[in-house]
């Protein structure tokens, strides 16, 4: 990333200690700070008619608490390679939010959805699908093939192989169960407007 402006600057705070440090302790700060104020475990005090928490003591426990965390540096080193596949996992849930919203949306394709039995299930299910191929195809491996591409080149060069056989084994289980649950579910709702 350096060579252009911002990456200058974003590698200036990088030896600054900005990622390191500052980021983690407001991060944690933040995080104790909002439960010590949402669950008042350090009392309260009441201000006219009006119980509020004790934000001088929440403010100086998340602040210990923030700093211990900085000063552990593989506590830090955790934050900062967690937070980013956290981030990531929130775009692919976003995604496939979005997705799912053109399929249940009311109005256009929503009413034909919605006649079709099991349409809608399985529009989101191959939705989700969907969604993960699309960013295991983008997550590189230290080789720079995508984690796809990976994934299949493994699953057809071992597809005898104990591993291959126990996931087809576990997902032919799953689909087991979800039939017998959904059939068992079904005769029971028939049963209730039957009565």
């Amino acid at each position: 990333m350096p060579g252009t402006t911002l990456g200058n600057v974003l590698d200036f705070f990088r030896r600054f200690g900005i990622f390191d440090v500052l980021l983690p302790f407001l991060l944690v700060f933040t995080v104790v700070f909002a439960i010590l104020e949402k669950s008042r475990i350090l009392g309260e005090v009441k201000i006219g008619d009006e119980t509020h928490p004790q934000k001088n003591l929440d403010a100086m426990v998340a602040f210990v608490v923030a700093l211990l965390v900085v000063v552990a540096t593989k506590v830090v080193g955790v934050i900062n390679n967690a937070l980013p596949k956290v981030a990531l996992l929130i775009v692919v849930a976003l995604s496939f939010l979005l997705l799912i919203g053109m399929f249940i949306a009311p109005g256009g394709l929503f009413e034909a959805i919605e006649k079709v039995k099991g349409l809608k299930t399985t529009l989101i299910i191959s939705s989700l699908i969907l969604v993960i191929l699309i960013f295991l195809g983008t997550l590189e491996t230290k080789s720079g093939d995508s984690w796809l591409n990976y994934i299949l080149k493994y699953t057809f060069q071992n597809w005898d192989s104990a591993i291959v056989g126990s996931v087809l084994i576990f997902i032919v289980f799953i689909g087991v169960i979800l039939f017998v649950v959904n059939g068992s579910k079904e005769k029971s709702e028939g049963k209730k407007s039957s009565s």
